[in-house]
């Protein structure tokens, strides 16, 4: 059970880990493409992956590193659902995959859950992603009651 879930009640833990795939990517694959189709996202395990910025003729730049129990992409939750960033395993990764679509579906059917909504996150924005003060892209659960549901929200910058 990923830390980054204990907080939340145990109803909304579980039917978060009901719908979690795990898997693994080895060093230097590439989890997803700036610019390509944000449909899942991942609760690292073990193993770190960067985040990186397209950077025409270089290689990409790293903007963070995420780690144990960290959550990797958030751009699936901001329509049009796309990349912002790019990420790859930097060493072998072992995560919690969940497909998007369905965690969206999910916030919808119910979206005074906390385990299931944009706003179950720790939220100090109305599109429920934190953005602290050194840009950090990671968020953690928040126990206090949801506010509903806006699969809508404007876009975020942050992965």
């Amino acid at each position: 059970m990923p830390s980054t879930l204990k907080t939340l009640p145990p109803a909304d833990r579980q039917r978060l880990m009901d719908i979690a795939r795990e898997v693994s990517f080895p060093q230097g694959a590439r989890l997803f493409e700036e610019g390509g189709h944000a449909d899942r996202f991942w609760i690292i395990r073990t193993g770190t992956v960067a985040l990186d910025l397209h950077v025409p003729g270089r290689r990409g730049a790293v903007i963070e590193s995420l780690g144990h129990s960290q959550l990797v992409g958030w751009s699936w939750l901001f329509a049009p659902y796309v990349w912002h960033l790019g990420g790859e395993a930097t060493a072998p990764v072992r995560a919690y995959e969940f497909d998007a679509p369905i965690v969206r579906t999910m916030c919808q059917e119910d979206p005074t859950s906390a385990g299931t909504s944009p706003s179950g996150w720790e939220a100090s924005s109305p599109t429920g992603c934190t953005r602290h003060a050194r840009g950090s892209s990671t968020c953690t659960p928040r126990t206090a009651a949801a506010a509903p549901c806006d699969p809508g929200a404007p876009e975020s910058t942050q992965e």
